[in-house]
C-alpha cells in the first residue's frame, strides 16, 4: 500500500519501553491501528519493530513514522542515523521521517539538515519527510528550502488546553497537514468537567471527546496507550460527531498549557 496521506489516527509510543512498547504496538495493530509513531529519542525503535513484525500485519499496510533527534542533524550523520533507525525497526524504510526538533539556536543550518533529509528520501530510506515542533516562521523557512509539496506534516502538541491555533492555521495555509501529539494532555483531559459532560451526551469518555475534537479540526491525533481497552476507545473516538456548539465549548478550554517545553525549544508562537 502506498500512503498519500496520514491515516486518521496513530498510536504514539513516547515513554513506552521494551516489552511494554512491543506489546502495545502489537495490540494496537490487532485492533485496527495502521499508523505507529516512534522516535530515536524514545529509545524504543527496536521494541516497536518487534511489535510490528510479531503482529502478523504486513509491513506495507502499516504507516511507520520515526523522528531524528537534534544531535544527529549534520548532513552525513542524519542519513546514518536514519539507516540505524530503519535497522532497529527491522524494515527497509519508514513511511515518514521527521526532524524531531529544529536545531537549537540554529546550530546546524536548516538548509543543511532538510536537504539531507530530502536526500535520505531520495535514497529510499523514507517515503515521506516532514518536521516536528516547528513554529510558523520555521515552517515558512522549511517550505522555502524544500518546495511546496515536500513537507508531509508538522507534528506539534495539540490538545484542548493547548489548541496551538496559530500554528495549525498557518500550516493549513501552507498546505501542511498537522499531527497532534499528547492529544490527551498526558491524562489531564480526563479530569475536565466540560469534556466529561460532553462525553456523557455521546456515551463517551472525556478522552474520546478530546480525540474527536482534535480530529474535527483536521489534525491527526497520535495518543499513547498501553491498554487494549483504552486503545480501542481511542480508535472508536473517530466515530464521534461533535456539534458546532460542543466544538465551541471545547475551544474555550484553551489556556496555552504547553506540556512539552524543553529548554532547547524554539520561541513558540
Amino acid at each position: 500500500m502506498s500512503f498519500d496521506q496520514l491515516p486518521a489516527i496513530g498510536m504514539g509510543t513516547f515513554r513506552l519501553k521494551g516489552d511494554i512498547a512491543r506489546d502495545a504496538v502489537k495490540s494496537a495493530l490487532s485492533l485496527g491501528y495502521r499508523h505507529i509513531d516512534t522516535a530515536q529519542m524514545y529509545e524504543n525503535e527496536a521494541a516497536v519493530g518487534d511489535g510490528l513484525t510479531s503482529s502478523g500485519i504486513p509491513r506495507r499496510d502499516v504507516f511507520l513514522t520515526t523522528k531524528i533527534w537534534f544531535d544527529r542533524l549534520h548532513a552525513s550523520d542524519l542519513i546514518n542515523s536514519l539507516k540505524e533507525s530503519v535497522e532497529r525497526l527491522k524494515t527497509d524504510h519508514v513511511d515518514l521521517a521527521l526532524i524531531h526538533w529544529p536545531s537549537p539556536n540554529d546550530e546546524v543550518p536548516m538548509s543543511e539538515y532538510l536537504t539531507a533529509l530530502q536526500n535520505a528520501q531520495r535514497e529510499g530510506l523514507a517515503d515521506h519527510i516532514g518536521v516536528s515542533n516547528f513554529t510558523c516562521r520555521q515552517m515558512d523557512q522549511a517550505q522555502n528550502i524544500l518546495g511546496d509539496a515536500s513537507i508531509f506534516t508538522n507534528q506539534v502538541e495539540v490538545h484542548p488546553f493547548l489548541a496551538n491555533r496559530k500554528v495549525v492555521n498557518h500550516a493549513a495555509g501552507l498546505g501542511i497537514p498537522v499531527t497532534g501529539y499528547m492529544p490527551l494532555a498526558v491524562g489531564r483531559v480526563m479530569e475536565d468537567e466540560t469534556l466529561q459532560r460532553i462525553g456523557r451526551a455521546h456515551n463517551a469518555t472525556a478522552a474520546q471527546i478530546a480525540i474527536a475534537w482534535v480530529r474535527a479540526r483536521g489534525v491527526t491525533p497520535i495518543p499513547s496507550s498501553t491498554r487494549p481497552d483504552h486503545q480501542k476507545a481511542n480508535l472508536d473516538a473517530l466515530n464521534i460527531q461533535l456539534s458546532e456548539n460542543e466544538i465551541k465549548e471545547i475551544n474555550g478550554l484553551d489556556r496555552n498549557e504547553r506540556i512539552a517545553d524543553p529548554d532547547f525549544a524554539p520561541e513558540w508562537d
